[in-house]
């Protein structure tokens, strides 16, 4: 699914086979999940296949490194440089990128004084498809920015999402919906959340939540559209009373949400704000460029 024998992947300044690919059994990031990653997409448009927002992708991983303690040289010019190489090696236009920043050999819990980039890239639908979502609320509560830097994208991390993620689905729900340490709702594993009542749009503050920049393309959307956007802290039961809602991020775009616990919203899906912002992003992603463009 994500390499066959002619996928080449970049590692530490040269392209390589994804088959022949070696990464050292004594890293922190295989053992403790010591490692900052991004997720980008790029879209074939009339210009070209084109990264959206790949600066802004770029400038985030570098700043979850540094954050962690982590030493890289590259900057985001080089990676943006590198991205569209790597794109072209594997004749892909529609596509997402993964780069991953892990940590030389080093067992101990201090910092590894050696940082490697690898940067790999495949098809990748939208994380839904097209499907309207079915979310319970998770017991999992997002991991406390008092425990660690909710601002940068860390592997390990995930781990928190992946526990949240599977708990509802094994209940028969498409997704989670996580709180934060003080009962408010935050955000979905690896997605952001909007709701819609009464016109207007509402959005967890940043704090808590892992801010993507997906949310932040939207909050841009909405201001362009003459949507009044409201960064509130909410609690779940005031969901039991909403219009519509939909989740945002990278991998994701913009997915619409049929139930929440079981509540339906009150909007149809074409009623709802979140449709418009979606055909929006959908336009935004495929016709704003930035160079360099391939």
């Amino acid at each position: 699914m994500y390499f066959n024998n002619r996928t080449y992947l970049f590692i530490n300044g040269n392209f390589h086979l994804a088959k022949e690919a070696g990464i050292s059994p004594y890293t922190q990031s295989l053992h403790y999940g010591y490692a900052v990653f991004e997720g980008i997409r790029a879209y074939a448009t009339t210009e070209g296949t084109h990264i959206f927002k790949a600066e802004a992708h770029f400038e985030r991983l570098l700043n979850s490194a540094n954050l962690l303690h982590m030493n890289t040289t590259y900057n985001v010019e080089e990676l943006i440089s590198i991205s569209y190489k790597l794109l072209k090696k594997n004749n892909l236009t529609n596509a997402y990128l993964r780069p991953v920043i892990y940590v030389g050999e080093q067992m101990t819990l201090r910092p590894s004084a050696v940082a490697h980039l690898m940067i790999c890239t495949w098809r990748w639908a939208k994380y839904f498809g097209d499907q309207t979502l079915n979310l319970k609320v998770s017991k999992y509560a997002k991991i406390s920015p008092k425990a660690v830097h909710v601002e940068a994208k860390v592997s390990g991390h995930y781990v928190n999402n992946i526990l949240a993620s599977q708990e509802v689905r094994s209940a028969g729900y498409d997704e989670a919906l996580m709180l934060d340490e003080k009962g408010f709702v935050a955000q979905a594993p690896g997605a952001n959340f909007f709701f819609e009542k009464d016109g207007t749009l509402y959005t967890a503050p940043e704090g808590a939540i892992f801010s993507g920049i997906t949310r932040q393309t939207i909050l841009e959307i909405a201001k362009e559209l003459g949507i009044e956007v409201k960064q509130k802290h909410f609690k779940p039961e005031e969901l039991g009373n909403i219009d519509a809602a939909f989740l945002t991020g990278t991998a994701t775009e913009v997915a619409q949400i049929a139930t929440i616990n079981d509540v339906k919203m009150k909007l149809t899906i074409e009623q709802s704000l979140g449709t418009t912002i979606a055909e929006a992003y959908r336009k935004r992603v495929r016709t704003q460029h930035q160079t360099p463009v391939i």
